[in-house]
């Protein structure tokens, strides 16, 4: 008997997540079982009828692990984060294109903060979100920032400083660095006051809201209690202004999807009380053929809601799947309430999956066949992804070339909407870096660029790019911040990863799927800036090779070099011209030595 017959032979009649690994010992496909023998023992019955996928599955498993759970329900919840983290290539793979916005209580710390974030780690914080769109995070952080006043800098706090900062002044601080102006009992209370409204228990938060105030009242503490005041009124406001998270009534989710063969893309519709307030696009490019749109679906699902996204009241969806009962009683132990998940076949229901499907079309078509994309969609996501306040119409770019250190030029192209603005072009010849240092001539080029603009008062641009990694974002970072705009937002790609880094966000780069038509976009005046930049160079080059190549040559002197550069522009022309040509210039003695030289050059070459 083998090892992988023992092995099944053992398996226990518990739910639970096993994991089918190949002959390397890599795990290639990860599932759950209401009960491990009878499910694990299906892959390995010879009288059992299987698809070509599980077929070509089946074939490459050597070895199972298996891990005992409870309950079915935790088998799913393992199983969505077992495939997070192994992502086995027989799964389905959620990936997004985007990452959108939550808001991060950093309840770690001493002194807890609500931070803006993009990345969702296991950290003790607590996370909220996801923001759709993206611009309804900045506005409820700056409502959040008025009503509680948690801090907002990253000192360290420890009571002895002897005045606050400008945001204590302002009302957007409590002041706990100052002992006197906020007590940690006060500064908790107000982060308690965060986690309920973050998780919904709006109605909790204002009831405690109000017996403080009524307190503060019968204490005589009337500035204390014009405060709890204030913040009831802000607290509803914000109920009103968060429909993403707080929606009562009609919050669907609907999702739609369009294949081609190992391709498909996936769109997500968001509504909230019947409104449509934003979607999401997921693609794949390496499904597993033969594709079945069952299976496709249900492990979209689980993973997309495992990530801890909200859960609606209703979730449409084409195709029915596998473990759809057992995902709605999951859904619903989260959300509290009933939550449905239908595949409505007809009707106004139906209808609007076929929106979304036809939606998912084009966005397989844009990104797939290489359509022209919508620019200005395409700029609205880019400011997206960076989380920009201004729409990013103008973007100027910066690169550098030299020649093992020698003739350091840097270069500037300019797209305006999206189209490359070729009379705004600027070249810079470094005049401060002697050698190969490009952080220092990066430096001298932004200097020169923005000091420029600001004494002729002309536009500033919406984003700068900048043609490296980290070293030359913060070479452009000081710069910028040398001349009084270090606000200006700068994000550098480097070159090998095409990984983007944001200034001030340098430690988190910025992953973009090699399809995505932001990066394309990022590329193409990426590409621009160095063709533009290494002719800049390649043209310098051929005038100092030009000028030594001549020098050899008696009787041509400073005067005579400018003036054949000038009319013929490069070495090779000068070399290839006949004694007529050179005549008017220099002479018809001088212009049969300027021959003479070259065609001896070209006899020792040949």
């Amino acid at each position: 008997m083998s090892l992988l017959e023992d092995k099944l032979a053992a398996l226990p009649q518990s739910p639970g997540c096993y994991l089918h690994k190949d002959a390397k010992g890599n795990i290639i496909y990860i599932g759950k079982a209401k009960n491990l023998r009878h499910r694990v023992r299906q892959y390995f019955q010879s009288s059992r009828s299987l698809d070509a996928k599980t077929s070509e599955l089946v074939m490459r498993i050597s070895d199972f692990e298996y891990i005992i759970t409870d309950t079915e329900q935790e088998a799913l919840i393992l199983e969505n984060n077992l495939i997070k983290a192994h992502k086995p290539r027989y799964n389905v793979l959620l990936k997004d294109d985007k990452q959108y916005p939550h808001l991060k209580l950093t309840l770690k710390e001493a002194f807890p903060r609500v931070l803006k974030t993009r990345r969702i780690i296991q950290d003790g914080s607590f996370y909220h979100g996801p923001y759709l769109p993206a611009s309804l995070c900045d506005s409820t952080l700056k409502l959040i920032n008025q009503i509680f006043q948690l801090r907002t800098c990253d000192i360290e706090i420890d009571g002895k400083k002897e005045r606050p900062c400008l945001e204590y002044h302002i009302k957007r601080c409590l002041g706990p660095c100052v002992a006197s102006l906020c007590t940690k009992s006060d500064y908790s209370e107000a982060v308690k006051d965060v986690k309920l409204f973050f998780e919904g228990k709006n109605q909790d938060l204002l009831k405690s809201l109000e017996n403080r105030m009524l307190q503060a009242s019968e204490d005589m503490r009337f500035e204390q209690a014009a405060k709890y005041r204030d913040q009831i009124t802000l607290v509803k406001r914000l109920g009103e202004v968060q429909k993403v998270m707080q929606a009562h009534g009609g919050d669907i989710d609907i999702f739609g999807y369009y294949r081609e063969n190992s391709r498909a893309a996936l769109q997500l519709f968001t509504m909230r009380e019947g409104r449509l307030i934003g979607r999401r696009e997921f693609f794949w490019e390496n499904l597993i053929e033969p594709f079945d749109p069952s299976q496709f679906i249900g492990e979209a699902l689980k993973q997309y809601y495992g990530l801890g996204n909200y859960v609606p009241e209703e979730i449409h969806i084409p195709v029915d799947f596998e473990d759809r009962q057992l995902l709605e009683e999951y859904l619903s132990t989260r959300r509290e309430r009933k939550v449905k998940i239908l595949d409505p076949q007809r009707g106004t229901k139906r209808d609007l999956i076929d929106l979304v499907e036809k939606n998912a079309k084009h966005s397989f078509e844009q990104r797939f066949r290489v359509l022209k994309p919508n620019m200005k969609l395409v700029l609205s996501e880019l400011q997206d992804i960076l989380e920009l306040s201004d729409f990013p119409e103008r973007i100027e770019s910066f690169d550098i070339s030299h020649f093992q250190g020698a003739e350091n030029v840097a270069a500037m192209v300019v797209c305006d909407n999206g189209i490359m603005n070729k009379s705004e072009y600027r070249k810079f010849k470094i005049k401060s870096v002697d050698g190969a240092n490009d952080f220092a001539s990066m430096y001298e080029a932004v200097s020169r660029r923005y000091s420029r603009l600001l004494v002729e008062k002309k536009p500033l641009p919406n984003l700068v790019l900048i043609d490296g990694g980290k070293g030359q974002l913060s070479s452009a970072a000081r710069a910028l911040s040398a001349v009084g705009l270090e606000a200006l937002p700068t994000v550098a790609i480097a070159k090998r990863e095409e990984i983007l880094f944001l200034k001030g966000r340098e430690n988190e780069p910025i992953i973009l799927d090699h399809h995505s038509p932001v990066l394309h976009l990022i590329q193409m005046v990426r590409d621009e800036t160095h063709r533009f930049v290494v002719g800049y160079h390649r043209k310098r080059r051929e005038m100092r090779d030009f000028s030594s190549e001549l020098t050899e040559i008696p009787g041509v002197g400073p005067k005579l070099k400018e003036r054949l550069l000038r009319n013929f522009g490069s070495l090779k022309k000068v070399s290839e011209s006949s004694q007529s040509d050179l005549t008017p210039y220099v002479g018809s003695k001088l212009a049969e030595k300027i021959v003479a030289h070259f065609a001896s050059l070209q006899n020792k070459k040949s």
